[in-house]
């Protein structure tokens, strides 16, 4: 049986990669998820992080999906391997999930000419370490250097990410990462969040330094991936329909998801366990 591809954040961030997959991928049926009544996934330990993100996981399997692209960075480094390893073989080998890491830093290799590269993102992600380890498995020879900007998502979710009192906690972590290393020439937007920062981000920082939003790599990832497995290809719904899902109130989830998709969205409250 066809079903929608899986679609799940921690909170709305995940909306800025559902929008550029639905741009390079619109012919599929999405179903987005969102933990949003117990986010922010950031500042929670592995272990907190796996259950809850193994919780969805098995809510998006339950609603059918074959294929889940776990669009949240703090889920991609804390969870996804345990879930791929140990989990996935135990509930159902013909089934995929994906994180968003791998594809965003695949590319940086052609990008970097200082061999120098930066990650911005939340406390979890930077701590968690997977930026670099990832990095230094494909590149061995570049150097990383994170910062934790535990400040960035809500400035977005509460629609301040275009007001003037972002600039300085903009600023700050941009001084503050190439303090730690000034030759970085390639920046990662280390969450799904960041995108929409991005104005306030290229205000502050040197055109000289390339920026690394996660969206679009993600798309071309999934649609390689898409055909390179033709048997979950088959397997994934094609009418151009997108649900969504959200453990907050839908009003709630209706007017935050609105700062980052345009139209009305229609979302119906779920709980996970």
């Amino acid at each position: 049986m066809k079903s929608p591809i899986g679609i799940f954040d921690s909170g709305y961030g995940g909306l800025t990669i559902l929008k550029e997959i639905q741009k390079r991928l619109p012919e599929y049926d999405y179903l987005y998820l969102g933990d949003n009544a117990r986010t922010p996934y950031g500042t929670r330990s592995f272990e907190v992080v796996y259950e809850y993100t193994l919780q969805a996981v098995k809510k998006l399997f339950e609603e059918g999906c074959h294929l889940i692209i776990l669009a949240c960075n703090t889920a991609s480094a804390k969870a996804l391997r345990t879930i791929q390893q140990n989990d996935l073989p135990r509930i159902n080998a013909r089934k995929r999930v994906l994180g968003i890491i791998r594809p965003t830093i695949e590319n940086i290799n052609a990008l970097t000419h200082t061999r120098h590269v930066g990650v911005l993102g939340t406390p979890g992600t930077i701590s968690s370490g997977s930026y670099p380890l990832e990095i230094q498995k494909l590149f061995p020879d570049i150097i990383v250097t994170g910062e934790a900007c535990p400040l960035w998502v809500p400035l977005v979710e509460n629609g301040e990410y275009d007001k003037e009192g972002a600039d300085y906690f903009v600023r700050q972590h941009l001084d503050a990462i190439l303090q730690k290393d000034s030759f970085i020439d390639t920046l990662i937007l280390g969450c799904t969040h960041y995108p929409l920062l991005i104005n306030k981000i290229k205000k502050y920082l040197p055109s000289r330094i390339h920026i690394v939003s996660q969206g679009k790599h993600v798309a071309a990832s999934l649609e390689d991936y898409l055909a390179r497995h033709p048997e979950i290809k088959s397997r994934c719904s094609t009418g151009s329909l997108c649900r969504f899902l959200t453990t907050e109130s839908e009003n709630t989830f209706a007017n935050i998801a609105s700062i980052f998709l345009q139209g009305n969205i229609q979302a119906e409250r779920i709980s996970l366990k």
